[in-house]
């Protein structure tokens, strides 16, 4: 039976470190941030507020693919952090040597927008934001994955996610 990969996507500021740790936890699965794998030049872009192009975006959503696939390898399922907001960037994740499933982390402009003039420490600017908005093409109906409001709480988010994945908890 092949590996998983929960992919939590949304824009930035929608939860989603908050509910793959969360689902990591459950799960008993490690956790990766997408953050992580970005190189320097795009942290640059991004904190000078600029957005990112897919030219950008193409190496550090291979780089996370390699690591679903290195995940996989290991006979490890895993949860992972990242943005996924256009479907070609979920494709190139679906590239991997893994089943890979998406949790989408849906929420409206005045939540998300909220959380993130209250957050500090990260490199994402607000301003960002609307682009995001711009780029996001949420999960059709043909890819694996489940749509989570995320105007709930965080355990209550995490609980939908695992029930509308079949997914029980460790």
């Amino acid at each position: 039976m092949p590996t998983t990969c929960l992919v939590v996507m949304g824009v930035s500021g929608s939860g989603k470190t908050t509910i793959a740790g969360l689902l990591a936890r459950e799960l008993g699965w490690p956790m990766a941030e997408a953050d992580e794998f970005h190189p320097p030049a795009n942290i640059a872009k991004m904190s000078a507020g600029t957005p990112l192009t897919d030219a950008d975006r193409t190496p550090w959503l291979r780089a996370i693919r390699d690591w679903i696939s290195e995940r996989g390898a290991a006979g490890e399922n895993a949860v992972v952090t990242c943005s996924a907001l256009k479907r070609s960037y979920r494709d190139i994740l679906r590239e991997a040597d893994a089943r890979v499933r998406f949790v989408f982390l849906d929420g409206g402009t005045d939540t998300v927008g909220s959380r993130l003039a209250t957050r500090s420490g990260h490199f994402m600017p607000p301003a960002l934001l609307g682009s995001q908005y711009a780029d996001l093409e949420p999960l059709g109906d043909d890819e694996d994955g489940v749509t989570v409001d995320v105007t709930r709480p965080p355990e209550e988010v995490t609980a939908t996610a695992l029930i509308r994945l079949d997914l029980t908890p460790h």
